[in-house]
């Protein structure tokens, strides 16, 4: 009885292991097959998967990767955050610039028609007779 009990925590701590181990490595790191297809090999041969995992699967030469979370970094700190906002500005800048040269340009051409309509006729002839 006690046999079988120790005999089953070792088959679910191996599984469990292999399990975790193959969902913490990168997919690109696998060895032999794909990581979903190991996944899917340590679901339905759980002893033998585990063991195949950690003798052909497992990456070699490194160690179990941590998982190192970095937090969302400040716009201040961010490089290409401050690269988009000073092309945005100049662009605004460029804009509010060619707006007002539109402005003076309208404002001009305005002056210079001098009472004509867009005919190029006098406003005050506009029957064409003097």
């Amino acid at each position: 009885m006690l046999l079988r009990v120790a005999l089953a925590v070792a088959v679910l701590v191996i599984f469990v292991y292999g399990l975790v181990d193959v969902i913490r490595t990168d997919g690109r790191l696998t060895r032999g097959i794909s990581k979903p297809a190991w996944i899917v090999v340590m679901i339905v041969l759980p002893v033998v998967g585990a063991i195949l995992w950690l003798l052909i699967g497992r990456p070699r030469g490194t160690p179990p990767q941590r998982q190192n979370y970095r937090g969302p970094t400040a716009p201040d700190d961010d490089p290409e955050f401050l690269r988009n906002l000073e092309i945005r500005r100049r662009k605004e800048a460029e804009a509010i610039r060619l707006k007002k040269l539109k402005d003076e340009l309208d404002a001009k051409a305005k002056d210079d028609d001098g009472g004509k309509d867009k005919h190029g006729t006098d406003e005050h002839d506009a029957d064409g007779l003097k």
